[in-house]
């Protein structure tokens, strides 16, 4: 039997055209498309099923099997082949259906005789939303080609839903919405700052008119014509004296340019174009099914890619309609930008002068675009289900960013309550700078250093700018990461010497490469693992490939010349792995010695207690470390079995929990019976309520982003330190799921200002 009928796939695609113009009811041209279908693919069977509001798929045409069954089969979710389709996003193909045992018998369909099976899911927007399926009485696999042209058919067929072609979209699964009632979304507060403004529906997507090509040459030369715009465009945007990024915001968008030179991105569209479909159609079709895959992905960094790779098939839509850029950039002002997800580079696009705030369905705090929105000053809420179809174009909508709280078309009353909020975040901020020169110092005299996380020279005006008084984390990986090679010896060196000179007389602690889990080199080859977290990173790859972290130590040792050098070995699990990184740095020592290299006047050695089982060999591991800092992000992830980028879990677990506080307190009092230096390192240090239990448990360093000094340096400023140590130690023995209610009133009723 040939796998598909002769002509292929653009046959197909031409005779399916002819159907979609002609005239006739809606279920007669469904009717056509699945009796021209089964003709093209010779197959004997070809159903169109559909999701029914209710989640309930629901049989729309069919030919083949009994035309009695159409509207009367229905199955749920996870009912049936069908439901397995829908299930994993992915084509199913057997030459023998009824012994799958997912399998499910339905005698009004007469499906009996037939045993071979394919189907392929109808997607669109990245949401399977039916199934279209082959089926045959021999017993045999489909072929390549012809899971292909189903493929690209079920894209059409996803379209023409969709525009409502066929039928009325609203009788599928689509949410009831409410045009006025005022509605409340609890999300996840991603970038600081409250605002009360007007939606602007954050709608890049171009309507694709024309699915079916009539000349495959012009239609990939219309496709690399708008592919090199967009590089283009990507090029002068990442280097506009405009685009102030610093920091890990502008390593977001040097990562997201690579995405815009992606070969791999580019043939498949490329092929998708030979099969029969105009150049925006194949934009489509290779997106969604790109996005699909990503979204379903375990990395983290995967199905963060996916929102990267939508941003740039929108834009290169924008380009093959003649308007290469966003056409809402011209915002009305007090815009407050709702979407269900977002690409950094987007939100580049609107520009910081009219944009109050921005809420998006899908993002978290390692979110690129979160990231980008943090650098910007823009604040985001995350993990707001539903807003997007909620939301109207003019509505008035109040943000805080801080809470995750959203009032979409809030009463008069919330109105007033957010604006007298915005008013004292504004003059909260002032008070934050005029306190910029001043020590972090108790009511009772007891001085706390304030440090700051860095990743790259972009950051260093922030050291004066936030009054930190060092840097108590310095990423170096990023230096490796922004770049399209491996940066030799020599670059490091530069690099870190300048670091150094930019901080003068302030301390700043490098921390090896914290490579794997989501941070991988873009020029590498990188095996998959099924918990990258949990897998080959960071020192773990350090001693597997100790060449590595023994270059990197010799250009810090040649940077330092005659100053003091601090390395902070990260994701050390026990002794013995720190011991060993140590006898690899004593020999780079060793060798500057032999051969009579300027070296630093000290070198002091650090372990970043991120694996819980450290926190029971500290006094041991104190022995041989000069100092300890804790890395609470991952340190609390592990603890908690939690994936903080997960939005269905991330929520689960509050970093004020008992259990945070009584590990925090044993590793406080283990590194003091030992005699040793520790710090804190992570996003707990940044925010005023965690830091004062931090304090109060004993911590006297504590090191965050820049832009979170100046908040935790007034908290420290009001509190009395002994009263809340007292306090904080009572709450240890607690059950409740999070102290941070108890620590609020705490503080409001002594006077510590923590807002």
């Amino acid at each position: 039997m040939p796998p598909v009928a002769a002509g292929g796939p653009r046959i197909l695609l031409r005779r399916l055209r002819e159907v979609m113009a002609g005239q006739g009811s809606a279920q007669g041209r469904l009717d056509k498309l699945v009796t021209v279908i089964a003709a093209n693919m010779v197959a004997e069977v070809c159903s169109i099923y559909l999701r029914r509001a209710g989640k309930v798929l629901e049989l729309f045409a069919t030919e083949g099997l009994n035309p009695e069954a159409v509207h009367r089969t229905r199955m749920t979710e996870g009912e049936g082949l069908v439901g397995l389709v829908i299930e994993t996003g992915e084509a199913v193909n057997l030459s023998n259906a009824p012994d799958h045992p997912r399998f499910s018998y339905r005698p009004e369909t007469g499906e009996d005789p037939y045993h071979s099976f394919l189907g392929v899911p109808i997607v669109r927007g990245g949401q399977v939303f039916g199934v279209l399926t082959v089926q045959n009485r021999a017993a045999r696999q489909y072929a390549e080609e012809e899971v292909e042209a189903m493929q690209t058919v079920a894209m059409v067929l996803a379209e023409l839903v969709a525009q409502g072609t066929l039928f009325d979209v609203a009788e599928l699964d689509e949410p009831e919405l409410s045009a006025d009632k005022p509605l409340q979304f609890k999300g996840e507060g991603l970038s600081d700052g409250v605002a009360v403004g007007t939606v602007v529906l954050h709608e890049p997507r171009v309507k694709v008119e024309k699915m079916i090509a009539d000349d495959a040459e012009e239609e990939l030369a219309r496709l690399e014509d708008a592919i090199g715009a967009l590089r283009e465009a990507v090029d002068e945007m990442l280097s506009s004296s405009d685009l102030d990024l610093k920091g890990e915001g502008r390593e977001i968008i040097e990562a997201y340019r690579a995405f815009a030179h992606d070969q791999g991105w580019r043939q498949r569209m490329r092929d998708a174009v030979r099969a029969g479909l105009t150049a925006e159609a194949a934009v489509e079709r290779v997106q969604d099914d790109m996005r699909l895959r990503l979204s379903r992905a375990s990395d983290p960094i995967l199905r963060e890619r996916a929102h990267d790779f939508d941003d740039l098939a929108r834009r290169l839509l924008r380009h093959l309609a003649g308007s290469g850029h966003n056409a809402m950039q011209e915002l009305p002002p007090a815009t407050v930008l709702v979407a269900r997800a977002m690409g950094p580079a987007e939100l580049l696009d609107y520009g910081r002068d009219r944009l109050l705030a921005l809420v998006l369905e899908e993002a978290a705090s390692t979110s690129h675009v979160a990231i980008v929105a943090k650098a910007m000053g823009v604040p985001l809420v995350g993990s707001t289900n539903g807003v997007a179809d909620a939301a109207r174009p003019g509505d008035t909508i109040a943000v805080d960013g801080e809470t995750g709280e959203v009032h979409l078309r809030p009463p008069p009353e919330i109105v007033f309550l957010f604006e007298n909020k915005q008013a004292l975040h504004i003059d909260r901020a002032a008070h934050f700078a005029s306190v910029r020169d001043l020590p972090a110092v108790t009511k009772d005299g007891v001085r706390i250093k304030l440090l700051m996380n860095a990743g790259l020279m972009l950051d260093m005006p922030n050291l004066a700018a936030s009054g930190a008084d060092g840097i108590g984390l310095f990423r170096t990986e990023l230096q490796f990461m922004v770049g399209e090679t491996m940066p030799r010896m020599q670059d490091q060196m530069s690099f870190y010497r300048d670091v150094l000179d930019a901080a003068g007389d302030k301390p700043v602690v490098f921390r090896t490469l914290d490579l794997g889990g989501d941070k991988v080199l873009p020029y590498a080859r990188w095996e998959r693992e099924e918990n990258p977290e949990l897998g080959w990173r960071a020192i773990r790859i350090a001693l597997d490939r100790p060449a590595l972290l023994r270059i990197q130590v010799r250009a810090m040792l040649q940077a330092a010349a005659g100053r003091i050098l601090r390395i902070l070995l990260p994701m050390v699990s026990e002794v013995a792995e720190f011991n060993a990184a140590r006898v690899l740095i004593d020999k780079e020592i060793e060798r500057g010695r032999l051969l009579s290299q300027p070296l630093p006047k000290q070198v002091l050695v650090g372990a970043m207690l991120e694996v819980p089982a450290l926190a029971f060999t500290l006094r041991q591991i104190m022995r041989s470390a000069d100092f300890v800092s804790i890395g609470s992000n991952d340190l609390l992830s592990l603890v908690f079995a939690v994936d903080r980028t997960n939005p269905r879990v991330a929520r689960r677990y509050d970093t004020l929990n008992p259990a945070t506080l009584a590990l925090i307190r044993l590793i406080v009092g283990s590194a003091r019976e030992a005699g040793g230096t520790l710090s804190l390192c992570g996003e707990m240090a940044g925010h005023p309520l965690d830091a004062m239990a931090l304090i109060g448990l004993g911590l006297r360093t504590l090191s965050m982003s820049p832009g979170q000094i100046g908040q935790v340096k007034m908290m420290i400023r009001s509190m009395n330190l002994a009263v809340v140590e007292k306090f904080v130690d009572k709450l240890c023995g607690r059950t409740d799921h999070s102290l941070r209610p108890q620590l609020a009133a705490f503080a409001a009723g002594q006077g510590i200002v923590i807002k």
